[in-house]
C-alpha cells in the first residue's frame, strides 16, 4: 500500500508564502542580517551577568514574568529609563515600557494595534526589510517618501500628506528610522524633525519611531528621540539589544503613552519574552553598557572603513556611496544596468551573499541596482577578500566594475 501525503494547500489562507528554502548556513562571505560582530561579543561580562543574576533570582524564573509583571524584567525597564533619558532624552518611566522579543515584535504588536486590511502607512522609500514585508502581507498600501542625506524629506512628507487628505485618506502612521537609517546610515537632524512633528500634528497621524540603530552612530552623538521632543504624546517608540550586545538574545522593547501602550499590551500573548535573557541583560547593562557600546563603534568603525577601502580598490567609480555616520550597512548603487537581485543569485553561487536593494525599497526600479552591505560580522579580511569575489561576479555578469578607481580619479584630477 503507498502512502499519501496530507495536502495543506486547500487549509492555507490565500497568498501566504512558503519559505524561501531550507537553511543551509551562511555564505563564505556574509554582508547580510544585522548580525554583530563574534570577536566583540562582550562574553565574558555575559557569562558574570549569568552567574550573578541567577544566584541572586533565579528562583523567579518559577513565575510568569519574574514577579515584574506582563511588561517584563523590571530592572532592565528602570535601566531602560535611564538609558533612554541620558542617550536620547526620552523622560518615561518603567510603566512606560513593554519589553518584546525584538524589534520585530515590536512591529508586529504596533501593526495589530493599528492596522487593517487597506489602510495606508507613510514610510522611508529606502528602509528596513523586515517592516516593507510586514506591511505587504498584511495588505498595507505603503507610500515611500524620498531621503537625502538628512534622512526624510519632509517637503516630499508635506506632498504626500496634502495628496493623500485630498483624497480622503489619513495614514495610520509616519514610520521612521531617524538615527543610524536603514539602510542609508543617514541621521535626522533636530530641526528636520520638529518639521516632522508639525506635520504629523497637522495632518492627526502619529509617528512610529524605530531607534533600533541609535546606539551605533559614530561619535556617540544624536539628536533627541522624536518621542522626546513631541508635545502631544503622538509618537510610539521602539528600540533593542541586538546591535549593542548581541542579536540573537531577541530583546526590544516599546515606549509609548499609556493611551497606546495598554491597547498594544494585550496583543502580546507570548506569557512574555525570554526571562533569562532579560534577566541577563539587566545585570550586565547596568555595570558595563557605557563602556562596551563606545568599544563596539570604534570596532565598527574600521569594518566600515575596510569596506570602503575594498570598494574602491575593486570597483572604483562603479560604486557610489555615502559614507554612513554610523550602523552596520553600507548602500551601495551600481551602474543602472546592473540587476541586483540578478547579481544576489550569481553572487551567492560564488560564496558572497548579499542584500538587493529592491527588498528594501518602496521603488523597486529606483533601487535596483542599489545592494546593501552588512559589514559587522565578517573580518576584515573576509570583507576584502568577499568584495574582490564580488567584483569578479560583477565583471563577468554586467561588465564592471570600471577601471579607474576614486583615488586614482583623484590623483589624476590633482595639480602636477
Amino acid at each position: 500500500m503507498t502512502a499519501t501525503t496530507f495536502d495543506f494547500a486547500p487549509l492555507l489562507p490565500s497568498g501566504l508564502p512558503p519559505a524561501a528554502a531550507r537553511w543551509t548556513g551562511l555564505a563564505k562571505y556574509s554582508f547580510v542580517g544585522g548580525n554583530n560582530d563574534p570577536e566583540q561579543l562582550p562574553l565574558t561580562g555575559l557569562i558574570d551577568a549569568v552567574n550573578a543574576v541567577m544566584r541572586r533570582e533565579g528562583r523567579t524564573l518559577a513565575t510568569y514574568g519574574l514577579q515584574s509583571g506582563p511588561q517584563g524584567y523590571l530592572a532592565l525597564r528602570k535601566f531602560l529609563t535611564a538609558k533612554l533619558k541620558r542617550d536620547a532624552d526620552i523622560s518615561c518611566s518603567a510603566e512606560d515600557i513593554l519589553i518584546v522579543s525584538g524589534s520585530l515584535q515590536a512591529l508586529d504588536l504596533v501593526n495589530a494595534t493599528l492596522l487593517a486590511r487597506g489602510d495606508t502607512v507613510i514610510i522611508e522609500r529606502d528602509t528596513y526589510q523586515g517592516a516593507l514585508n510586514r506591511l505587504a502581507r498584511l495588505g498595507i498600501n505603503t507610500v515611500g517618501i524620498p531621503l537625502d542625506r538628512d534622512g526624510m524629506r519632509m517637503d516630499a512628507l508635506a506632498d504626500a500628506l496634502a495628496d493623500l487628505k485630498r483624497r480622503g485618506i489619513t495614514p495610520k502612521y509616519i514610520y521612521t528610522i531617524p538615527t543610524v537609517q536603514n539602510p542609508t546610515g543617514t541621521i535626522m537632524p533636530e530641526t528636520r524633525r520638529l518639521e516632522l512633528l508639525r506635520l504629523a500634528e497637522q495632518y492627526g497621524v502619529p509617528v512610529f519611531e524605530d531607534d533600533c540603530y541609535a546606539d551605533l552612530a559614530w561619535d556617540g552623538k544624536r539628536p533627541p528621540a522624536i518621542y522626546a521632543m513631541s508635545k502631544t504624546a503622538n509618537v510610539i517608540h521602539i528600540g533593542s539589544f541586538s546591535k549593542s550586545i548581541a542579536p540573537a538574545l531577541r530583546v526590544g522593547f516599546i515606549v509609548a503613552p499609556w493611551a497606546a501602550l495598554s491597547r498594544i499590551l494585550p496583543m502580546k500573548t507570548d506569557a512574555g519574552s525570554g526571562a533569562l535573557e532579560q534577566m541577563v541583560l539587566a545585570e550586565y547593562c547596568v555595570s558595563h553598557f557605557e563602556t562596551h557600546v563606545p568599544a563596539l563603534r570604534r570596532g565598527l568603525r574600521a569594518k566600515l572603513d575596510t569596506l570602503m577601502e575594498a570598494l574602491n580598490e575593486h570597483f572604483g567609480t562603479a560604486a557610489e556611496f555615502e559614507e554612513p555616520k554610523g550602523g552596520i550597512f553600507l548602500w551601495v548603487k551600481l551602474p543602472d544596468h546592473v540587476d541586483t537581485m540578478k547579481l544576489y543569485q550569481a553572487a551567492l553561487a560564488a560564496g558572497v551573499s548579499i542584500n538587493p536593494g529592491p527588498e528594501w525599497s518602496t521603488d523597486k526600479a529606483y533601487a535596483g541596482s542599489r545592494l546593501r552591505l552588512c559589514f559587522a560580522s565578517p573580518t576584515q579580511q573576509q570583507i576584502r577578500e568577499g568584495i574582490a569575489t564580488l567584483a569578479e561576479v560583477c565583471r563577468n555578469e554586467f561588465g564592471v566594475p570600471a577601471r579607474s578607481s576614486n583615488k586614482e580619479l583623484r590623483a589624476e584630477a590633482a595639480p602636477r
